[in-house]
């Protein structure tokens, strides 16, 4: 694989940064037996290691929501239960498994790399596939995951995954529940070439113990680029528009900006990224309607994303601008530890934590007091972060 410094271009357009350059470098995730060695064979400088060595002590174990899990060499035929055959949370399981065999053929089909499966199941119905592509020729990381889950949920978890304060739950009380859904996160390495992330689910909750019965659907398909592409914006949230067009003519408008005000990193005054779709507790329609939106919006992921990449990944670019990237990769991180319902929830309930911290990045930076100067292609991508623009 051809070295970094190889690759940037000998253009210089350095950051401007306040505070000086003092810097941190991050290696967030490594498939076990793994280094803390970048993809290029050389450790960063200051790089933390996280592994089995780093925070040794007495482990904290989450509550146990959901059954242990059991590897297996393969996947099963299905992951539901017997007597949910027929359903549709039998339907929804089929729907995420074959979106996640034709979005990972057409990422491994551009990157020349395959995905690391994992699989598993759990005693009393449910499991998941896991696939991880790690140090591709495109992506830096990319991961694709399905699950199917029968637990029980404090009430904590229940307000995470809902965004509904249910005050009336007893502490000690659990709420039983079902979800399926597939995720994914992709992280190029090309600084102009952006992150994207998608999410659909169905979850259901049973009656119990004066707590109704509900059942809804959720996700959502958004683009985190480091550098401003006008014409990619308009691709990314066209393809979305169009399909919202398609289902109901409210749609887009109402889920862009749910998306934007969803995807705020609170504490920095700043969206994650540049916006597209988000949905969630949708059981407006009946359900057969509503999973044919959200089937639809999985198919059009890769129509809506790869292109954009093959266009950015042969990009020159610079030392200063892959430092740019990996800053616009921290606030990835900090948003999704701190304020992503979906890994509040997974980590609330006990799920698979490989699987639940997947979507971070193999390496993010933090540096102090960062600002990038004026004028700038870095500082007007912050524009963009501060306010929301109209794509289409």
């Amino acid at each position: 694989m051809m070295d970094l410094s190889a690759r940037c271009a000998k253009r210089g357009s350095p950051l401007a940064t306040k505070g000086g350059r003092a810097a941190t470098l991050l290696r967030v995730s490594r498939r076990s037996g793994g280094s803390s060695q970048n993809s290029h064979g050389s450790r960063h400088p200051g790089a933390a290691r996280l592994g089995p060595q780093a925070g040794a002590g007495r482990r904290m174990k989450p509550a146990a929501a959901i059954a242990k899990e059991v590897m297996l060499s393969e996947a099963p035929e299905r992951l539901c239960r017997e007597e949910d055959l027929g359903g549709m949370r039998e339907k929804f399981e089929k729907q995420i498994r074959k979106a996640q065999d034709e979005i990972c053929a057409a990422i491994t089909a551009l990157d020349g790399t395959d995905f690391h499966e994992d699989t598993w199941t759990r005693e009393g119905g449910g499991g998941g596939i896991s696939r991880v592509l790690s140090d591709g020729k495109v992506w830096e990381k990319a991961g694709v995951n399905v699950s199917v889950v029968y637990g029980s949920m404090p009430p904590e978890a229940y307000r995470a995954a809902t965004g509904v304060d249910k005050s009336d739950i007893a502490p000690g009380d659990r709420v039983p529940f079902f979800a399926a859904g597939i995720s994914s996160v992709m992280h190029p390495r090309n600084p102009h070439a952006p992150t994207m992330h998608f999410n659909y689910r169905y979850f259901e909750t049973d009656g119990w113990k004066g707590v109704p019965s509900q059942w809804w659907f959720g996700g959502g398909t958004d683009i985190t680029p480091s550098y401003v592409d006008e014409s990619d914006m308009k691709h990314f949230h066209g393809t979305y528009k169009s399909v919202c067009d398609k289902h109901d003519p409210a749609y887009y408008a109402k889920f862009k900006q749910w998306c934007d005000e969803y995807f705020v990193i609170k504490h920095r005054g700043e969206t994650r990224g540049l916006g597209g779709i988000f949905f969630d507790d949708l059981n407006d329609k009946d359900a057969d309607t509503i999973f044919e939106f959200s089937k639809e919006c999985m198919e059009s992921v890769v129509a809506s994303y790869v292109p954009i990449v093959e266009r950015h990944m042969d990009d020159a670019f610079t030392q200063e601008q892959k430092e740019w990237q990996q800053i616009r990769r921290g606030r990835y991180v900090e948003f999704n530890l701190v304020y992503d319902r979906g890994t509040t929830f997974g980590l609330k309930t006990g799920g698979r934590i490989e699987s639940i911290l997947m979507s971070l990045p193999m390496t993010a930076r933090w540096e102090y007091d960062h600002e990038p100067e004026e004028g700038t292609e870095e500082a007007k991508l912050l524009q963009y972060t501060r306010n929301s623009a109209t794509w289409v």
